[in-house]
């Protein structure tokens, strides 16, 4: 019978939660019609809120940690895919409710698998991510919106993390005149060479600010939330819409309708755990089409499987530049 190490995380009677690699088994799975060698997975700010306990992400324990993974099929019972093929996976669950990436082997349902486009290998798969993933769900939901980069500059928040990161580089790529905004200038020689034409310190927007500002940009992709979306809404131009997808500085958001009554502006939330397949297939078709690889490659650090734990919590505390991959296998 099949062995193999994962990241596990258990509650304890007290309440705490307790992080542990440990050696599993074939028959330790959750029920699925795809078995997957894991080869590659990855360090998103929602992997370390998992980590560290401070967020009640996990609602099943015991719960393998990880909510991406890619490598090569060994096993399927599904219609769609066949051993040998390499896919990767984001969300639908993972290290919430059904067994996690942070794994060397996993068992799910062959409905939540994508095929890895043929231009990446499994590395550049979790070097986008779900945080690259949904950087690019973000570029589709303005574009369906009907912007384009003619009409201002688009605004990216958390720039030198991973969703900033991946939104600045494939923004750049399809025209926009990308402002980043960041709280450490310090890489802004770095947010430059992946594509930011101007670079703003975070404590411009992430105070309490007024209802409406003046105009500044047509578009945002923020990863932040609380003050600082607030303050892009209100600078944001009349027909404008702005990305949400992140919470880094709080779940709240202290803004006033004035931005939506009185420019027509359009907040648009971004869900990558539960988006629809067609949609995904659709960002990571366009993820091979406008990322530069040359770029993922320059903002990816890899690190060893052994090294996960402690390095998550360094993502929490803004001290991640760029995408974190672990060598899983």
């Amino acid at each position: 019978m099949n062995t193999f190490k994962a990241i596990t995380i258990s509650k304890e009677d007290t309440g705490s939660q307790n992080v542990a690699y440990r050696d599993m088994m074939d028959t330790d799975l959750m029920d699925g019609n795809v078995d997957v060698r894991v080869s590659h997975s990855t360090i998103n700010y929602k992997d370390g809120l998992v980590l560290s306990g401070k967020s009640a992400v996990v609602r099943k324990f015991p719960m393998i940690a990880g909510i991406d993974f890619a490598g090569v099929i060994e096993r399927s019972t599904h219609r769609d895919f066949k051993p040998g093929d390499r896919v990767l996976q984001n969300g639908f669950g993972l290290s919430e409710t059904h067994y996690g990436g942070y794994s060397q082997k996993v068992r799910v349902n062959g409905d939540w698998l994508v095929k890895i486009p043929e231009q990446f290998s499994e590395l550049d798969a979790m070097a986008i991510g779900t945080a690259g993933y949904t950087a690019m769900l973000s570029v589709l939901a303005l574009e369906r919106h009907g912007l384009r980069p003619s009409e201002g500059p688009v605004v990216v928040t958390g720039a030198a993390g991973g969703v900033g990161s991946i939104a600045i580089s494939i923004l750049s790529h399809l025209g926009w005149h990308v402002i980043a905004s960041t709280g450490r200038l310090q890489e802004s020689e770095y947010l430059k060479e992946i594509g930011a034409a101007e670079v703003i310190d975070r404590k411009e927007l992430s105070a309490p600010g007024r209802p409406l500002g003046k105009e500044r940009w047509i578009a945002g992709v923020d990863s932040v939330g609380s003050h600082t979306l607030a303050n892009i809404l209100a600078m944001t131009k009349a027909g404008g819409a702005v990305t949400a997808c992140g919470l880094a500085q709080g779940m709240d958001l202290p803004a006033s309708v004035a931005p939506f009554i009185l420019r027509g502006v359009s907040l648009l939330g971004i869900d990558s755990v539960n988006c629809p397949m067609p949609r995904r297939v659709d960002a990571w078709n366009r993820l091979a089409k406008d990322l530069d690889l040359a770029k993922l490659h320059s903002m990816t650090t890899v690190i060893p499987f052994d090294q996960v734990v402690d390095t998550a919590p360094l993502i929490l505390n803004g001290e991640i530049r760029g995408r974190i991959v672990v060598k899983i296998s």
